[in-house]
């Protein structure tokens, strides 16, 4: 339980006590984190009619589509509506994916929510993810037979999920980052190693049973290139003369004060190995000039000017879904909280300890679906409360009693 509270003592003096207000805030962070990946998504609509969305919630059905045939993904809606008691795989979020529900890939079944699909989607990418494996080393998450106790971390880039000992460097071990790109993508578009040369710091999103835990690291810029003063040395100018020269442009996309070639005139060096963590807000960083922008889209990484992107942005956006669906009153607070701050002492206590109950026994219930790896549906959360209403039923007519 979340709350201990102890009777007022025999001496008359009344210990301090924790009103379920104090119990639900502590839990508001964790609900949060859960709430943000599925906020952003629709729960009862397929996502197909809007086309390849930017970011969303997204499964895998290993009893539709299992692994030695075509990988496909689904959306939320269609996670509950047409795979229900089927084994599916959470991939947390993807981008720029169309919900395959339905399409050639599924054989003769039908989406329920949107019927009518083109044969397959050709834009949608995958991978591994999609027949429940993960990392380099190829293996499921949770591994029942990996005795190691590691996190996992999502590269932006494939956003494939890596074992933290699996990375090939130390993952930081410090409060204040914000996004990872594995050693494989860095060396697909080598350019992001002058960046990796010029910035420290990141944000790691661990991947913890069914729960994502985002953890914050710091940035630091440790590199300023100072335009027009005569700190300039002559070795840099002749650098980057050089490097212009023997990178050439065209005219036309040509950027004189573009950043990259500054950072790679500048002689800093980054060892070309294992994954990069980087700082929040370090996409602001990367130079934009007309160059720069054709370099992105040819390596297929144009999303990483697009702030938007982020995944942090994407579970802001849940959030913010989430709390303008729960907020009510003048002021926009809960009714409830405003009910529950009313009550006296003794009702807030017999609340708590009906609360923890209940919470324990819910715990209990979700944990069967995710050892079988089953979706939790509306239904079952409401088949869940009538079976908690049935059970207080009972008790109140067991205690009653009655004189002969």
């Amino acid at each position: 339980a979340l709350v201990s509270s102890r009777m007022a003592a025999n001496d008359g003096e009344e210990d301090a006590t924790v009103s379920l207000v104090d119990v639900l805030e502590e839990d508001e962070e964790l609900e949060n984190e859960a709430s943000a990946v599925l906020g952003g998504s629709d729960s009862e609509k397929c996502s197909y009619p809007e086309g390849y969305v930017k970011r969303q919630a997204l499964y895998a059905c290993n009893t539709c589509t299992p692994k030695g045939g075509e990988p496909a993904g689904i959306c939320l809606a269609c996670s509950y509506k047409c795979h229900e008691g089927h084994d599916l795989f959470e991939l947390y979020t993807k981008r720029n994916f169309r919900c395959d529900c339905g399409n050639d890939k599924f054989g003769e079944m039908e989406c329920k929510l949107f019927a009518d699909k083109e044969n397959v989607n050709s834009g949608n990418k995958y991978s591994h993810n999609f027949f429940g494996l993960y990392c380099t080393c190829d293996r499921p998450y949770p591994d029942p037979e990996d005795e190691v106790p590691d996190e996992m971390i999502q590269c932006i880039v494939c956003e494939d999920w890596f074992h933290g000992r699996h990375l090939g460097c130390v993952v930081p071990d410090c409060v204040e980052l914000q996004e990872m790109i594995c050693q494989s993508c860095m060396n697909k578009t080598p350019f992001l190693w002058n960046y990796a040369a010029h910035i420290e710091g990141n944000v790691v999103i661990f991947f913890s049973a069914s729960i994502l835990h985002l953890q914050i690291f710091s940035m630091k810029i440790i590199y300023k290139p100072e335009r027009g003063t005569e700190s300039r040395d002559r070795h840099s100018d002749d650098a980057r003369k050089h490097q212009e020269e023997t990178e050439g442009s065209s005219e036309e996309g040509s950027c004189s004060g573009c950043r990259l070639r500054e950072m790679k005139a500048s002689g800093r060096s980054q060892t070309l190995q294992g994954a990069v963590f980087w700082p929040s807000a370090w996409r602001t960083k990367l130079c934009t000039c007309a160059d720069c922008k054709i370099l992105y889209a040819d390596a297929g990484v144009s999303f990483l000017m697009d702030e938007m992107d982020t995944v942090l942005a994407y579970e802001n956006k849940g959030k913010s879904t989430e709390q303008a669906e729960q907020a009510g009153g003048a002021e926009g607070r809960d009714p409830l909280m405003s009910a529950l701050n009313n009550l006296n002492r003794v009702q807030q206590l017999e609340i708590i300890h009906e609360y923890n109950d209940m919470k324990t026994e819910l715990k209990d219930y979700l944990q069967r679906f995710a050892a079988e790896g089953k979706v939790v549906t509306p239904e079952d959360i409401r088949h869940f409360f009538e079976q908690q209403q049935s059970r207080k039923r009972r008790r109140a007519n067991a205690g009653q009693y009655y004189c002969s």
